[in-house]
């Protein structure tokens, strides 16, 4: 009895001390994923498909794979630039043409990887309001931001045809729907992305005639959106930038052959976004993120040059720009 007492507790005790040591290796994993580092990016803008790429990566495991624990960060007052700029963000979601801006005004931060190859972007008007080309801007009402570039460039396209950009009202509608605004006869014609708010209007059955940018001119095919950093980070940590940005790479990688896959990752990670405008946005989106480029994120300095030289031409820079300081390759995987 005595013997079979004793077996019994030795029984015990090894099942304990393998349940020890079992709840070591755990904590010992644990604290291994403790050690990823802790990096953050700051959208642009609410989460779209031109952030897909980003939400793969971290639902894929790709951060964890390159050693990083990632935060997507909204904008807030500030946008991504300033806390990009100022270290309070690693990573943002920024445009060519404010880099461009910034570093004219010795803002140190950098373009690191184009999220999408070629301009999107464009003028777009309900099909009855007759606007199909710049020179039907004159007698019309478009609505924007309040950027000085919005009328520079509809005046760069309107020149082409002969047309006056003083002819146009110009209203600042500020974050209003375009939807909204053009129903209610506010104004006949706003800048969009064809891939968001195009791709939604096909949704709703509204019929528009897009006048797209880079029909009328090789220097606005500019990189819209990009991902950048700053300049301490690139000096500093150079590895986790490099890590970051394979992680990132993967992720439209995957956006680009698994649309319908991407889309729902986005849709179950913000799922307040409609699913069908996500689902249909992303089917046109995926194959214009690399386009004709030989890889995913890679940029031209032919492209910087271009709309760089435009916007000085065009006084919406007080210098010239240092191209080559603006934006690098580098962190791209091979």
């Amino acid at each position: 009895m005595k013997k079979g007492v004793w077996a019994l507790l030795v029984v015990v005790f090894i099942t304990v001390l393998a349940a020890c040591n079992s709840d070591n290796e755990d904590s010992n994993a644990a604290e291994n994923g403790e050690k990823l580092k802790e990096v953050s990016i700051v959208l642009d803008w609410t989460p779209n498909t031109n952030h897909t790429g980003l939400y793969v990566a971290k639902n894929q495991g790709f951060f964890e794979e390159q050693g990083l624990d990632v935060e997507i960060l909204l904008p807030g007052e500030a946008g991504a630039d300033q806390l990009v700029a100022s270290g309070q963000a690693d990573f943002g979601i920024s445009y060519q043409e404010s880099i461009t801006e910034a570093r004219v005004q010795d803002i140190p931060i950098v373009s690191i990887g184009a999220v999408i190859q070629h301009n999107t972007s464009g003028f777009a008007a309900p099909a009855d309001r007759g606007i199909q080309s710049p020179a039907d801007f004159e007698g019309k009402t478009y609505g924007g931001w309040g950027a000085p570039v919005e009328e520079a460039v509809m005046d760069s396209l309107m020149k082409q045809e002969d047309a006056d950009v003083s002819k146009v009202e110009i209203i600042n509608m500020g974050n209003s729907d375009f939807f909204t605004a053009v129903e209610r006869g506010d104004i006949d014609f706003a800048w969009i992305y064809y891939g968001w708010t195009g791709v939604e209007a096909e949704l709703r059955d509204m019929e528009l005639d897009m006048v797209y940018l880079t029909d009328y001119s090789e220097k606005l095919d500019y990189y819209t959106p990009v991902i950048c950093t700053n300049e301490k980070n690139i000096a500093n940590d150079p590895e986790t930038v490099k890590a970051f940005m394979a992680a990132v790479s993967q992720g439209y990688e995957y956006a680009i052959e698994h649309p319908t896959e991407a889309a729902d990752i986005l849709i179950e990670a913000v799922p307040d976004l409609d699913s069908d405008l996500v689902k249909a946005s992303q089917e046109w989106l995926s194959p214009k993120y690399q386009d004709d480029a030989e890889r995913w994120g890679i940029q031209s300095q032919e492209v910087w040059e271009n709309y760089a030289s435009w916007m000085y031409e065009n006084g919406l820079l007080e210098s010239e720009l240092d191209v080559e300081k603006a934006f690098t390759n580098e962190f791209l995987p091979e």
